[in-house]
C-alpha cells in the first residue's frame, strides 16, 4: 500500500468533517512524506452534501445509499451523529475496497452495536480503523505518557480528570445543538467530552477499568433529565488498586475549552491541562520539587512547519492524528483502535446505567424531604 493513492469518503458534513477536511489537506504541509489523497465522495443524512462537497473539493456528493456501494474509496471517515456510527461502519467495512476506517467518537450507541463492532472488527483483521481520540495525538499527552510509561513515577495510586465546557448555559446554543442532549450514551456530556478523558485514562492504565457509582446535576426546562449536562464518576482499576474520579461538564461557567489530567503515584505525580498546551509538570518524591516540561509543537517525524517551540493548537493533534492513520508510522504511539474505542463506550454504557440509579435516588430523595 506503500505508493496507493488513498480515495477519501466522508459520512457526515458537519462541523467535525469541516475539522477533519482541513486537517487532510494540511498533510502536506507538516510532512515530507504525506501520503496522496483523493477526497473522493462526502454524503450526509441532512442534505448538506452538495454544498460541502463543493467547498472542500469532494469530486462527488452522493445519498448515504450510494456512498455505501462505491466501490472507488479505499478510506472512510465516519463523521455523522453518533447514531448513524454503527450504520455506516457495518458498511464500510463490508465493502472489499475499503482498507482504512476512521470513526468519530463515540464508536456507537447502544450494547447491541458494541458486541456487532466487535464482531465484525475480529472478522476483517485487515482492515485499520482508528477512533477519533485526537488528544492522545497531542505533543503534549504524548510526551506526558512517554514520560509515565518509563515507569519513575511507580505505580499510581489515584488521579482525576476533567472536561469542562460552559457553552450549554446559554439557551441560544443548547437550541442549535439539541441533538446532541439525548439520553446518555448516545448524548450527553459524558459520552461527547468524557469520552477523551476515558480514552486518556485507558492510555494511561491500560483496559478493565470499574466504574463504581455516577452523579449528575444540571437542570434546564428545555432538557431531558435522562441526558447529562455534568456528570462525575468514580472508578477503580482492579490491577493496580488506582481509584479516582473523571468528570465532564458543558454547564461549568468560564472554564472555556477545559481538559485536565492529574495523577498521582507511589514515587511522584504528573499533571497537563489544556490551558496549558505546551508543556507538562511532574515531581518526584527524591526531588521534591515539580518540574515543567516544554513540548511545544515537537512532533514526529521532525517538521520544521512550525518549528518545535511553536504553541500546539486542537487542529494540530488531528492533523498527526491523520498522518498516523494514513500512514502507519507510529513508533511509541498509542493509537485508539477499535478496541481502545469499545472499551471507552463499555465504560460511557455503564456510566449511563449508574446515571439512571442516582436520578431514581435523587428522585426518592426530594420526595422524602
Amino acid at each position: 500500500m506503500q505508493n496507493e493513492r488513498i480515495v477519501i469518503g466522508f459520512a457526515g458534513a458537519g462541523g467535525i468533517a469541516r475539522a477533519h477536511a482541513f486537517a487532510l489537506n494540511s498533510l502536506k504541509f507538516y510532512y515530507d512524506d504525506a501520503p496522496e489523497t483523493e477526497f473522493g465522495s462526502v454524503c450526509s443524512q441532512s442534505g448538506s452534501s452538495e454544498r460541502f462537497a463543493r467547498l472542500y473539493g469532494f469530486s462527488t456528493h452522493e445519498d448515504p445509499g450510494s456512498f455505501k456501494k462505491n466501490e472507488r474509496l479505499n478510506t472512510i471517515f465516519i463523521l455523522g451523529p453518533n447514531k448513524v456510527h454503527f450504520d455506516f461502519f457495518s458498511a464500510a467495512i463490508a465493502l472489499p475496497s475499503v482498507t482504512r476506517i476512521y470513526l468519530e467518537k463515540p464508536v456507537c450507541s447502544t450494547e447491541e452495536e458494541e458486541k456487532k463492532i466487535l464482531g465484525l472488527s475480529r472478522s476483517h483483521p485487515d482492515k485499520k480503523i482508528q477512533v477519533g481520540f485526537q488528544y492522545l495525538f497531542s505533543s503534549q499527552i504524548m510526551r506526558a505518557l512517554s514520560l509515565w510509561q518509563s515507569g519513575i513515577l511507580g505505580r499510581p495510586v489515584h488521579f482525576d480528570l476533567k472536561y469542562y465546557h460552559g457553552d450549554y448555559l446559554r439557551k441560544d446554543y443548547r437550541d442549535k445543538r439539541a441533538s446532541r442532549l439525548t439520553p446518555s450514551p448516545d448524548g450527553g456530556a459524558m459520552a461527547d467530552l468524557g469520552s477523551h478523558i476515558i480514552s486518556l485514562l485507558i492510555a494511561f492504565l491500560g483496559s478493565g477499568i470499574k466504574v463504581v457509582d455516577t452523579v449528575q446535576s444540571g437542570n434546564f426546562p428545555d432538557v431531558q433529565p435522562d441526558t447529562d449536562l455534568f456528570s462525575m464518576m468514580t472508578v477503580y482499576d482492579p490491577v493496580t488498586k488506582a481509584a479516582g474520579t473523571l468528570s465532564s461538564s458543558r454547564i461549568s461557567s468560564g472554564t472555556g475549552d477545559l481538559i485536565s489530567f492529574e495523577l498521582f503515584a507511589e514515587k511522584g505525580a504528573i499533571r497537563f491541562s489544556t490551558h496549558a498546551p505546551d508543556s507538562f509538570e511532574y515531581y518526584l518524591e527524591e526531588e521534591g520539587i515539580w518540574k515543567k516540561q516544554v513540548t511545544g509543537s515537537n512532533y514526529g517525524p521532525f517538521t520544521s512547519f512550525p518549528s518545535g517551540h511553536v504553541p500546539p493548537g486542537w487542529l494540530r493533534s488531528m492533523i498527526h492524528s491523520h498522518y498516523i492513520f494514513l500512514t502507519g508510522k507510529d513508533p511509541g504511539t498509542v493509537v485508539p483502535d477499535i478496541y481502545h474505542g469499545l472499551e471507552v463506550q463499555r465504560i460511557l454504557r455503564i456510566s449511563a446505567k449508574k446515571m439512571k440509579l442516582f436520578r431514581q435516588r435523587a428522585g426518592e430523595m426530594r420526595d422524602q424531604q
